[in-house]
């Protein structure tokens, strides 16, 4: 098990720990501790001892893969849309500021994986990472847990993919260079803005456009694929042509090789607390929105259809515009540019996404995030 040195800041006690912030009765299940630091004003980990380390995608998903690692819960990168936050309920805790400040962090997960992975019955089917909080959000340069899953996926053989929208991935480059020799493995990062005022507004927790940008260049730098989510698309703030245009010239630029572009979808309790920003920040907005919804979290087939038209001509300009294709299981060739956007999202004929794909879900499944 990894442990973090920060034993001076370690919250004992149900006192303590609602002194700390934390809601009085919150239990987890291997709570190993609660600790908070300075470097990371307002939050707490709480570090837990889990049971599993593979999380098995429920049979309803429309998802190309079957197996997801998460080595945390809870995301400090705040991204107002994410639709990972209602899992957070799961732990009783909300969907809005907990999220962002309650941290779940599996401390013994490269320990459980390695077991999980030596079992003769495991298939060495396709595992993605990123699929619900980000496996490269800040706490991860403290407890370093990436490495080990890397190494124990390649040791064993898993083909695996990664997205993010952290650059502290450039530390792994080396381990994932030596991992794509021995399985397949892709890269997605997640960039749906260059407007600096507006990503701190939306998603304040999350790397600069630009810090972005430069770990796909790095990525492609080390010979390996990069794909980039353009998701989500947000309605009225970012589906413009001049939004989306430099948007994927710049991405053309730094290498990418496939883009998937995905508008916004609201579910659940996502839907309020994303509402509650755009009535802050942009109210003239917040009617609209309401039209566009109603009471549904997708936007409707017109919408789609609309975006789809209008990325088309976009992604064939900047040489997005590519037919991807899958192999069984799931698993896309090693020389496929969009590997981790197509893997992740469903497969298209095109660098658009299959929109559908998300909507594909059967009602009350569980949900597999990307953002």
């Amino acid at each position: 098990m990894i442990l973090m040195r920060w034993d001076g800041q370690r919250v004992d006690g149900t006192a303590a720990l609602d002194d700390a912030g934390v809601l009085p009765g919150l239990t987890l299940a291997g709570l190993v501790r609660s600790v908070r630091t300075p470097d990371f004003a307002g939050v707490t980990f709480h570090e837990v001892a889990c049971k599993s380390a593979l999380n098995k995608v429920p049979p309803a998903s429309s998802m190309p893969f079957r197996w997801t690692v998460n080595p945390t819960r809870g995301c400090l990168h705040a991204c107002t849309y994410c639709y990972a936050r209602p899992t957070h309920e799961y732990l009783d805790l909300d969907a809005g500021r907990d999220f962002e400040t309650q941290v779940v962090v599996k401390t013994n997960v490269v320990d459980v994986l390695r077991a999980e992975l030596a079992r003769p019955s495991w298939k060495r089917e396709h595992v993605a990472l990123g699929t619900n909080t980000d496996p490269y959000q800040r706490p991860e340069g403290r407890y370093r847990l990436m490495p080990g899953i890397i190494e124990a996926l390649a040791a064993s053989g898993t083909p695996f993919s990664i997205l993010t929208k952290g650059p502290l991935l450039r530390r792994d480059l080396p381990l994932l260079q030596r991992a794509a020799e021995s399985v397949p493995v892709g890269i997605g990062v997640s960039l749906a803005l260059l407007d600096p005022v507006l990503q701190q507004s939306v998603e304040p927790g999350t790397p600069l456009p630009q810090a972005r940008l430069d770990l796909v260049r790095a990525v492609r730098d080390a010979g390996l694929p990069c794909g980039v989510m353009i998701a989500p698309v947000l309605p009225w703030l970012t589906d413009t042509v001049e939004h989306l245009d430099p948007l994927l010239g710049r991405l053309a630029d730094a290498g990418a090789t496939g883009v998937t572009v995905l508008p916004l979808h609201l579910r659940g309790s996502v839907k309020p607390w994303y509402l509650d920003w755009l009535a802050r920040e942009h109210p003239a907005l917040v009617g609209r929105y309401r039209r566009l919804y109603g009471n549904g979290a997708y936007v409707p087939t017109e919408y789609k259809d609309w975006l789809r038209a209008r990325t088309k001509p976009l992604l064939e300009q900047h040489g997005f515009e590519r037919r991807v294709e899958r192999q069984a299981g799931g698993i896309p060739r090693p020389d496929e540019g969009a590997f981790p956007t197509g893997s992740l999202v469903g497969w298209g004929g095109s660098g658009v996404a299959s929109f559908e794909g998300a909507d594909a879900l059967a009602p009350g499944a569980a949900q597999t995030t990307l953002f």
